[in-house]
C-alpha cells in the first residue's frame, strides 16, 4: 500500500487571538480586528476543527507579512450601534490522543456567554468521539458597537 502524503506540512505552533474593532465598512471594521489580532498582514486560509497533532501552544506566533496562515476563527461585524457583540474560541486536547478540537462562536452576547457557549461545544465534541478532556483553552472578546463594529476570535497555526 502507497504511503499517505500530506500536502501541506502540519503546523507545529498556535496561539488563541480575539481582538474588536470599528470601520467606515464592515470589511474595514473586519481588516482592523485583524490587525489589532496580529493576523492582518497575512492570508487567512480558514481551517475548520482539528488541531494538529503535537501542536504546542505559542504566545505569539513570528509570520512574515504575506504568508498563507493556516487559521480556524470566528467573528461577527454589525452596522447597529449599541449592539453588544462577541466572538470566541476554545480549543480542547485529549489525555489519549494527541490532536486537538477547534470551536468557533459569534453572537450577538456578552463575552462571558461566548466563552461559556465555545467552551460547551468543545466538550460535546468531545464527547461525540468519546475522548476525555485533559485540556480546554478558551479566548474571547466583546465589544459594543458604535457605528460599524467587528469581534474577531482565532486560533492561528504555524510552523
Amino acid at each position: 500500500m502507497p504511503k499517505l502524503q500530506q500536502a501541506l506540512p502540519m503546523p507545529r505552533k498556535f496561539s488563541l487571538v480575539a481582538a474588536c474593532s470599528e470601520g467606515r465598512t464592515e470589511l474595514t471594521a473586519f481588516d482592523r480586528a485583524l490587525l489589532k489580532a496580529g493576523v492582518g498582514n497575512v492570508n487567512l486560509l480558514k481551517v475548520s476543527s482539528i488541531l494538529p497533532p503535537n501542536a504546542r501552544f505559542s504566545e505569539s506566533l513570528d509570520i512574515r507579512p504575506g504568508s498563507l496562515l493556516p487559521i480556524a476563527y470566528g467573528y461577527m461585524t454589525s452596522p447597529r450601534a449599541g449592539e453588544m457583540i462577541a466572538a470566541s474560541v476554545g480549543i480542547g486536547i485529549s489525555s489519549e490522543e494527541n490532536y486537538g478540537v477547534i470551536m468557533e462562536f459569534s453572537g450577538s452576547c456578552s463575552k462571558d456567554e461566548a466563552l461559556e457557549r465555545v467552551a460547551d461545544m468543545v466538550r460535546e465534541a468531545f464527547e461525540v468521539r468519546g475522548l476525555p478532556l485533559k485540556n480546554l483553552m478558551v479566548k474571547g472578546v466583546e465589544h459594543r458597537v458604535e457605528k460599524i463594529g467587528c469581534v474577531f476570535a482565532a486560533v492561528p497555526m504555524w510552523y
